[in-house]
This record gives structure tokens, C-alpha cells and sequence, in this order.
């Protein structure tokens, strides 16, 4: 059975427990037993959390969804009461630090009936789109073992991609789950903007520029567990609208003659691989042959790259050094001493003095920048379009140890992201619903995802195309070479 469960989606295991053809324990066992096989090669799971899991298993789990599937938690974002909570940090490994409440989220996996076998590894404090920590060591990806799994949900992707779980845990702050879902080809979906709730401790990351969810195998999957944790929680600040039916009720809808705009090169200048060129035309060619209309047009089309481009580096750069100054003053007060260059990577400590270097009024306008190219894009959406396709990355998944921050400037790792996240960290300025498939594969045989992006609040729209998309040019059947069946 171990094998088999390896190639199913969490909706094909759920349906195993609902039948009565496998029990909870039978299936968190095989998933301990699948990541003893491949976890010592990829490094996915750095905390092992077994036996919590089958005493979890064997002690009544919740009615929902996904009832005695295994799941994993990335180490940053939703995490459960007294289990590590280290962000990718030496600090907070050598302090064996325990998260101090279950976030909202983590209690509505666990109410959708998932069972948390362990916590994924992702970069410090989820900065970098690789998954690196000096902490806890490079995690690989299946697919190529020199290469990135991507980041910062990087351990995640991998261990979704390696059959030990269906799916898992990831969050996103410039294209965290879908840089990941591109590099490992999974799904990767971005809620709208706070459609998700990321309390109690946390109201809106960065201004609202992350987003909570999963990678996962399938479309469907993906419906189903945004149904199970989507809504507002008390104390939120601000909420997404609520959907007018069920996410799953997508799954099956066969409409067509949407009109899609296309941009092949990204808002901040960068060269684009030809794969990944290549993956979003031949994605434009599959919607076409769906009944779609693919316009090729763009939000961009009418304003230069000259004459945004530095708005939207520069600007994304102040919110998101400033949450890094943030986040290392409130990890002072909790260990109650001041955080120092020496606690944490170069990267994190350069950002953090940029945060604090710049002004509130710099960060306030900044982030109304961002708000006026928000308002840009939902007028390109309004005027006609229900959705956009990019490619996820202007790059293919490149080799461990590209994003270096030990040399003389610290930034020079930070800047070397820009390819991985020029499609994705846009639509977190934006705060619109984003979702990344894999359809393409290059001729070594490592995946190529391409980005949807709808208006905000429409993942309904997402869904359903993504569903008919995985319908059309189906992926499931690929499996890397690094595999626990």
C-alpha cells in the first residue's frame, strides 16, 4: 500500500479512510515510512514529529475533508502549540524554541482531518526563494538533486514532490509557494490577499504581502483544502470577500471563452529562460484549444519598464527589509536581549539595517506605490480580461548554492533572486489570487510551471481553469527521480 499511496492526492487518500479501506494509523505510518526512505536524501523534514502523529491518529481524528491524511508544516507561519518553531534560524534551533500558541490555521488543518507527521525546512525567515539554511542545510530537489527545490517553502515542495506527503503546508511572500510548486511540479496556489487568516498572533505580514495555503499534486486538492481554512478569524483586521459557492464546485465547471492576457516579460527587467518562454506559449495554445480567447495582452503594455520597473524593486525592497527589522526586534523581546549580526545570515542582518535605515514616511510611500500599481492592474482586469498568464519564474530551477550572501555585499544574494521571483512578487504587491501549474517540462527533465493570475478575490476563476488545464494536459503520472514508491 506504501507505494500506492505514494502516487495518490490527498483526496484519493481521504477517500481510502472514508470507505473503510484504510485506517488513519495505516496511513500516517506509510507516510513515516516513505520519508524514512527518501527524507535522508533531500532533507525535507527537519522536525520529525512521528509519534505525535500516531497518537494522533489513533485517538479520534476530526471529520473533515481530508480525515487521517498526512500533512506537513513548514517551519514558519501556522505551527501548533509547543512544537519547534525555528524559521530557518541558528538562533532559534540553539534556543529550542517552541511556537506559544496554535495559529488559526494550524487548528483548521487539523479540523479538516490532516495529521502533522513533521515540520518542513525553509531559508532564514523565509527571505530567499531557495531552501538553504546555514541552520539546518540545503534541502533538494527531487527532480535534480544539484538543484534548488526553490523557496522559502522549499522543504515542503520536496516532500510533496518525493510522494512522502500529498500535500503540505507553504506560505508566500513574494512567490514562496509558487517558486516551489514551479521547481518540484506541484500546484502551487496564492490566496487573495487575507482570505486567509494568519492570527492570532500575526494580522497581515508585511503590510499584506503574505499569503498561507499549500503545494499540492492536484487541482482538486487544492479547491478542497482552500473550502476547509478559508474565512476570517476573530481580531482579523481586514478580510477577504467570502466565495459565493464551495471552491470545489469549480472542479467540474466546463465554461469557456474567457479572455486571458498574456506577458511573457516581467514588470521588473530581467532576461526570461527560453523553457520558461516556451511553457507559456505552449500553455497559451492548450487555453486557445479549451475555448479560451488569449489576447496577449498585458497590464504593462502602455507604460515602459523604464518607468516602473525601479518603482517596483525599490519600493517591495522597503516593505520587505522592514519586516525583517521587525521581525529580529520582536524575537529581541522574546529571548530579552537585543538581536545581533552575529544571531543571524548576512542577508537577514543587511536587510534588517535597511528597515531600519528607512523612514515611516519612506515606507508609507512606498507602500502607496503599491497601491497605485494595484489599482492599475485591477483596471486592466475591470476593463475586460478575467485573467492573466505568465510563467511562474524567469528562470529554470538553478543550482544549489546560486544565492550566496557570504561574499563582500550580503545583497548580492538578495539581488540574484530577482529572476526566480520577477512573475510572482508582483501579484503580493497586488494582493490578487495567483496559481501555479506544471506544464512544461524541459528536455532534462526538470518541471516548468506557469502562473494564472485573476482579479481579487476570484479564485473561483483559477480553479476552474487550473482544473480544466490539469484535465487537458494531465501531470499526476510524472514522478521524479528521487521517489518513495
Amino acid at each position: 500500500m506504501t507505494d500506492e499511496l505514494a502516487n495518490m492526492d490527498a483526496t484519493a487518500q481521504a477517500e481510502l479512510v472514508s470507505s473503510g479501506e484504510a485506517s488513519p494509523p495505516e496511513l500516517v505510518d506509510a507516510a513515516i515510512a516513505r520519508s524514512e526512505q527518501v527524507n535522508p536524501e533531500i532533507n525535507a523534514i527537519i522536525h520529525d514529529l512521528s509519534e505525535e502523529a500516531r497518537a494522533a491518529a489513533s485517538n479520534g481524528v476530526p471529520d473533515g475533508p481530508f480525515t487521517g491524511v498526512p500533512f506537513v508544516l513548514k517551519d514558519l507561519g501556522a505551527a501548533f502549540a509547543g512544537q519547534p518553531l525555528h524559521m530557518g534560524m541558528q538562533a532559534l534551533k540553539d534556543a529550542d524554541f517552541r511556537a506559544p500558541v496554535d495559529t488559526f490555521l494550524a487548528e483548521r488543518f487539523r479540523a479538516a482531518g490532516l495529521i502533522t507527521i513533521g515540520k518542513t525546512n525553509t531559508p532564514e525567515l523565509g527571505i530567499l526563494p531557495t531552501t538553504e539554511p546555514k541552520a539546518y542545510g540545503a534541502t533538494k530537489n527531487p527532480w535534480d538533486t544539484t538543484r534548488t527545490p526553490g523557496g522559502s517553502s522549499g522543504g515542503s515542495a520536496a516532500a510533496v514532490a518525493a510522494g512522502i506527503v500529498p500535500m503540505a503546508h507553504a506560505n508566500d511572500g513574494g512567490g514562496s509557494i509558487r517558486i516551489p510548486a514551479s521547481n518540484c511540479g506541484l500546484v502551487g496556489l496564492k490566496p487573495t490577499r487575507q482570505r486567509i487568516s494568519e492570527g492570532p498572533l500575526i494580522g497581515d505580514n508585511l503590510s499584506g504581502l503574505t499569503a498561507e495555503l499549500v503545494v499540492s499534486r492536484s487541482v482538486r486538492d487544492s479547491a478542497r483544502i482552500l473550502d476547509a481554512v478559508q474565512g476570517p478569524a476573530p481580531g482579523d483586521p481586514y478580510f477577504a470577500p467570502l466565495p459565493v459557492r464551495p471552491y470545489v464546485k469549480e472542479l467540474t465547471d466546463e465554461s469557456t471563452g474567457l479572455r486571458i492576457g498574456m506577458m511573457k516579460e516581467p514588470a521588473v527587467p530581467s532576461e526570461v529562460d527560453p523553457d520558461c518562454v516556451k511553457a507559456v506559449e505552449k500553455a497559451a495554445k492548450l487555453l486557445e484549444s479549451l475555448g479560451h480567447e488569449v489576447t496577449g495582452d498585458s497590464p504593462f503594455d502602455m507604460i515602459p519598464n523604464e518607468g516602473i520597473g525601479l518603482d517596483i524593486e525599490d519600493s517591495f525592497l522597503t516593505r520587505w527589509a522592514a519586516g525583517q527589522a521587525a521581525v529580529l526586534q520582536q524575537m529581541g523581546m522574546i529571548a530579552g536581549r537585543e538581536i545581533t549580526a552575529a544571531d543571524v545570515e548576512p542577508l537577514t542582518w543587511a536587510l534588517a539595517e535597511i528597515g531600519r535605515e528607512r523612514s515611516s514616511g519612506r515606507y508609507l510611500l512606498d507602500v502607496g506605490i503599491h497601491h497605485g500599481i494595484s489599482r492599475m492592474i485591477a483596471g486592466w482586469f475591470h476593463a475586460g480580461h478575467e485573467l492573466l498568464l505568465t510563467p511562474t519564474m524567469a528562470e529554470v530551477a538553478p543550482p544549489l548554492g546560486t544565492f550566496d550572501d557570504s561574499g563582500s555585499d550580503p545583497m548580492d544574494a538578495f539581488r540574484r533572486a530577482f529572476p526566480s521571483g520577477a512573475f510572482t512578487a508582483l501579484f503580493n504587491v497586488t494582493g490578487q489570487p495567483a496559481i501555479s501549474l506544471p506544464l512544461h517540462w524541459t528536455d532534462e527533465g526538470v518541471p516548468v510551471g506557469v502562473q494564472l493570475v485573476a482579479p481579487s478575490g476570484r479564485e473561483d476563476v483559477l480553479l476552474r481553469v487550473a482544473a480544466q488545464l490539469e484535465r487537458a494536459q494531465p501531470w499526476a503520472e510524472r514522478t521524479p527521480p528521487v521517489f518513495a514508491a
